[in-house]
């Protein structure tokens, strides 16, 4: 367990999310700002290339693309 990239993963969770949804960057960007959060195309791609954000930042993409339910027991950590 020592040796999980908590970053990479945290990123890899929104993205399969995103995947799933059929949901790019640009329409991230419309639907956080429904919920009255600002964020740019480029400081999306930054911050999920980058891997590193914020929780509060993973809440309001979760939020704005629907996400209810976080299975922990489904992401592989081995």
């Amino acid at each position: 367990m020592k040796d999980i990239d908590w970053n990479t993963l945290a990123s890899g969770i929104i993205k399969a999310e995103l995947k799933r949804r059929n949901i790019g960057y640009e329409q991230l960007v419309t639907l956080l700002e429904k919920i009255g959060i600002k964020e740019t195309h480029a400081s999306i791609l930054n911050k999920m290339s980058r891997g590193a954000f914020q929780f509060t930042f993973f809440l309001q993409c979760s939020v704005a693309i629907g996400l209810k339910n976080l299975r922990l027991d489904d992401l592989v950590l081995e």
